[in-house]
């Protein structure tokens, strides 16, 4: 077959979930030596910087010339630029007429939306129903992509779902048809593990002006993130005499402002350090020095930093809400995203007992070996041909 992949919004940020999804996804997908695959991107974002780093299945070479396109003979994976950018308004209209004569069997869409007039079967990736649970959260031009969700989930060929929880959110909130919906987990970013090297952890906290140790939250700053709480949960800490900081790792999302005067209004001062969206090694440096990470998120689809986080070896605490008990199950602690004292609390437990914390480590470890990018890759493969043949 020939599946085109819609990576346009993977080469723009490239540091979200969906990005990093997409590209994990892709990387799985080279491995398996079926069908051929091409990676839609924007011309504006060249592919080629890690397009060119998958490793290759042994029968393709690394060393054979590159097309004009910045692809690879003998590769499945085979680069095509579009004009269309993401997410924008005539998005409807432009990217079905690029793509019109591709010769597409099926086009992924790993960014909820796929687009409606088309010659080729639709498989799309549901990553979390926020936006219909907080739909205040959202800004005017969020609100108008994805409020095209319940038409794409009723369009599609197979939707594939992130977790148990987000599948149940497609059927009870957009009364989506279970036998075309697959569950299909992520998995950790095959860099997260473990690091025997000092010298680099020590890089990342001088880098940032940090100090151990420290509490780590990582996603983009945003409301359904809940880092008002988490700020105020660590002042009870602080209030306590507790010595760590609360390190925030992310992009800023929108209504951040409010967020970012917090800390200041609490008269934490460098207790509480902002450091923005970071690089992946410079993530796994920061997961491997953090005493924990925290995920009090009021929803999360999947809480892929929870999984990054337990396969760096790095106990989490995480809201006892939507996918993060299925995910997390029993090697952290969860708490109610409401609950300021209780997250406090469970804070100070990962912070000062060594015993519960080398448990939940060693708990994490074997929990993230569970998830695995090749059998997603094998799995949503299997959606590709149950679509096609639909």
């Amino acid at each position: 077959m020939r599946i085109g992949i819609d990576a346009r919004l993977a080469h723009i940020r490239r540091e979200g979930g969906i990005a990093q999804y997409t590209l994990n996804l892709i990387q799985a997908l080279a491995r398996l030596e079926a069908d051929d695959y091409l990676i839609l991107h924007h011309r504006n974002a060249s592919p080629a910087p890690w397009l060119t780093a998958i490793p290759l299945p042994v029968t393709a070479h690394a060393d054979w010339p590159r097309s004009a396109d910045d692809g690879r003979r003998g590769s499945p994976l085979q680069p095509r630029r579009l004009f269309t950018p993401p997410h924008h308004r005539l998005e409807q209209w432009a990217l079905p007429a690029e793509l019109w004569f591709m010769g597409l069997d099926v086009l992924h869409s790993p960014d909820f939306i796929p687009p409606f007039r088309r010659r080729w079967a639709s498989v799309i990736t549901v990553h979390d129903l926020a936006f219909c649970h907080y739909p205040h959260l959202l800004t005017r031009e969020s609100a108008a992509y994805y409020g095209q969700v319940r038409r794409a989930v009723a369009s599609a060929e197979r939707v594939i779902a992130v977790s148990e929880a987000t599948r149940r959110d497609i059927v009870n909130l957009l009364d989506g048809d279970e036998e075309r919906i697959a569950v299909i987990y992520e998995a950790a970013d095959p860099l997260c593990r473990p690091l025997d090297d000092p010298l680099a952890i020590q890089q990342v906290l001088a880098q940032h002006g940090l100090s151990q140790p420290f509490a780590l939250f990582v996603g983009t700053i945003e409301p359904r993130k809940n880092i008002s709480l988490l700020i105020r949960a660590f002042q009870r800490l602080s209030r306590r005499g507790v010595k760590a900081q609360l390190v925030i790792a992310g992009r800023r999302g929108w209504l951040a402002d409010e967020v970012f005067a917090l800390a200041g209004q609490l008269g934490l001062g460098d207790q509480v350090k902002f450091i923005g969206a970071l690089s992946r090694p410079e993530l796994v440096g920061l997961y491997n020095a953090a005493r924990l990470l925290v995920l009090p998120s009021l929803y999360e689809g999947f809480g892929l930093t929870a999984l990054e986080a337990m396969a760096c070896g790095t106990p989490v605490v995480v809201s006892n809400v939507s996918s993060l008990p299925e995910v997390v199950g029993d090697a952290g602690l969860t708490v109610d995203p409401q609950d300021e004292a209780g997250l406090a609390e469970a804070m100070r437990r990962l912070l000062e007992d060594d015993a519960l914390r080398d448990s939940l480590r060693e708990a994490g470890l074997q929990r993230a070996q569970r998830f695995s990018w090749e059998r997603a890759a094998r799995e949503t493969l299997d959606v590709y041909h149950q679509a096609a043949a639909r």
